[in-house]
């Protein structure tokens, strides 16, 4: 399966979530998934696509002009897509994605969540999509959207369409449980060109 991850590209972080980023594109590789990321070589987005391909995994890197250099753009992607535009690359990331995991990051994945997030509860996909959040960062975030829920303002199914973990095996068990790969396999392909 693709496992699209949002993740951080700061460079200004503590390495413990680097770390993580490391163990998730490790261990998404040793299970057989395909990383759908940012495409840049920096920070957790950089850590999650190295050590994905250090253990065998394909890698897709989606990058907007603007950024490719200043986030530096992943060349050793086995497949580099270089967008027009944010709106852009975020359409093909979802393009090409049968699952999303949310790492911690800033203003720039909490976009991506909501995005994905929102077109979940809407009903215009229904795609896993996992929160992975070993320390807490986006508490208040699920505080800030139950009070929302409370007052009014989300739908009843907003806390249905997303799961909240804080080991990557389990975010990852529960992407696994809850995908339907879209894309045919290689062996799929194969097979029907046989």
């Amino acid at each position: 399966m693709n496992i699209c991850v949002f993740c951080a590209s700061s460079r200004h972080i503590d390495d413990k979530y680097l770390r993580l980023a490391a163990e998730v594109g490790g261990e998404l590789a040793r299970r057989g998934h395909t990383l759908v990321s940012g495409g840049a070589t920096v920070s957790c987005m950089g850590e999650v696509t190295r050590a994905a391909r250090a253990a065998g995994g394909r890698t897709i890197g989606v990058i907007p002009q603007v950024l490719v250099e200043i986030e530096i753009a992943d060349e050793d992607s086995d497949e580099l897509i270089v967008t027009a535009d944010m709106r852009e690359r975020k359409g093909q990331m979802d393009a090409r994605s049968d699952a999303f995991l949310v790492l911690p990051g800033g203003i720039g994945t909490l976009e991506e969540l909501f995005e994905i997030w929102t077109a979940r509860v809407l009903g215009i996909h229904d795609r896993p999509l996992v929160i992975l959040d070993p320390w807490g960062l986006y508490r208040p975030l699920r505080d800030l959207v139950s009070g929302m829920y409370d007052a009014g303002f989300t739908r009843a199914g907003v806390f249905d369409a997303i799961s909240w973990t804080t080991t990557v095996d389990e975010a990852l068990a529960h992407l696994e449980a809850r995908a339907q790969p879209v894309r045919p396999s290689v062996e799929e392909l194969s097979e029907a060109v046989d």
